[in-house]
């Protein structure tokens, strides 16, 4: 009798340009309908990352990669005089074509348009007014005039007993303020000593919920704002990014991790490694990230809520009384994410509440 081994031929991993150019194609013509605003916003998305960590250089990517947004370039004012609402989508979708290597000059008429029309004044976020105001200064364009903007965003962000407590909006707009006020990365964002405390803060968190799509922004804000992330922190993303699926099925849903994906995909790049290497292919990709093996914040959560007034915002005092209420994984995460980040003894002191039974 003879033994049958079964072989699974590793997939190829093609060219950066042809990955690139397959991404590009996948958002743009597989996945939804233009009709659909989730088409603008992925689209948005990707190019944006596309364009913020310099595809047209690293991936050789230009106008041939981006023959699948030739119709919507060509129509583009056309559907901002219909659809103002997606104004920020819209603007920056243009923007991200013309530096990747789209020829024309519609988004400099855009700007011009949007902040001619009311749109940029009616918002109501002062994190949508940076954005605009950051799209419409990429073609020398002025928005209305607020001189408290920044200010305001900065004082936000310098708050860090916000961003002890679990808050993924909070966390999601602190990292976006970062990403608008250093125009991703092409500026000093300025930041108070306690707004990097707060992303600090903020990546905690996430790394406790092992939380890929948070971290990585972070990590990213980190990195934007002049500050390296702990290696405990990308060391673990670039794992995790690693064993992402990607699967090529004309039947797949549409509810996966994408967006996990090309964040995490960015947070590499700006590391200094090559991002999306995957055997991917010009139809309809879906995304899957690992499987969490453990939920260390909800764990951490549970056990210091039963504790009542014996919570003490002391990591070494709490780490004695918990240990047999917490499983050996999440210990061992806690003690290494005691030794190895910064800002963990005040991070805990926030995120243990002691003194609120």
């Amino acid at each position: 009798m003879s033994n049958v081994i079964a072989l699974h031929p590793v997939p190829r991993i093609a060219d950066p340009d042809t990955r690139i150019a397959a991404l590009i194609a996948c958002f743009a013509q597989h996945r939804r309908s233009e009709e659909d605003v989730f088409w603008l916003k992925e689209n948005a998305e990707l190019l944006n990352i596309l364009d913020c960590t310099g595809a047209a250089t690293w991936a050789g990517i230009g106008p041939r990669a981006l023959l699948p947004h030739v119709e919507f370039y060509a129509s583009a004012e056309a559907r901002l005089a219909f659809f103002p609402q997606y104004y920020r989508f819209l603007l920056s979708m243009v923007l991200d074509l013309e530096d990747l290597g789209m020829p024309g000059e519609t988004g400099a008429r855009m700007a011009q348009s949007i902040a001619a029309s009311a749109a940029p004044g009616a918002e109501l976020s002062d994190l949508q007014r940076m954005e605009a105001r950051r799209l419409l200064a990429r073609r020398g364009v002025s928005g209305p005039a607020d001189l408290g903007l920044e200010d305001r965003l900065r004082g936000f962000c310098a708050r860090p007993g916000i961003f002890a407590l679990p808050n993924k909006k909070a966390a999601y707009e602190l990292t976006h303020i970062v990403f608008y006020l250093s125009e991703y990365g092409r500026r000093d964002p300025r930041l108070e000593s306690e707004a990097l405390t707060s992303l600090h803060f903020a990546g905690n968190l996430a790394f406790l919920e092992q939380n890929s799509d948070l971290l990585a922004e972070v990590c990213i804000a980190l990195r934007y704002a002049g500050e390296l992330p702990p290696p405990l922190w990308t060391g673990w993303l670039s794992r995790e990014t690693q064993l992402f699926h990607v699967d090529t099925d004309p039947q797949g849903p549409l509810q996966d991790g994408y967006h996990d994906f090309l964040v995490c995909n960015w947070q590499l790049a700006l590391a200094g490694e090559e991002p999306f290497r995957k055997p991917l292919e010009p139809g309809r990709m879906h995304f899957d990230r690992a499987p969490r093996r453990m939920a260390p914040l909800r764990e951490l959560s549970r056990a210091l809520f039963a504790m009542k007034g014996r919570r003490s915002a002391d990591w070494t005092v709490m780490r004695r009384r918990m240990e047999g209420a917490l499983p050996p994984g999440v210990i061992d995460l806690l003690d290494l994410m005691a030794r190895e980040t910064a800002h963990f003894d005040a991070f805990f002191e926030g995120f243990a509440r002691a003194g609120r039974a």
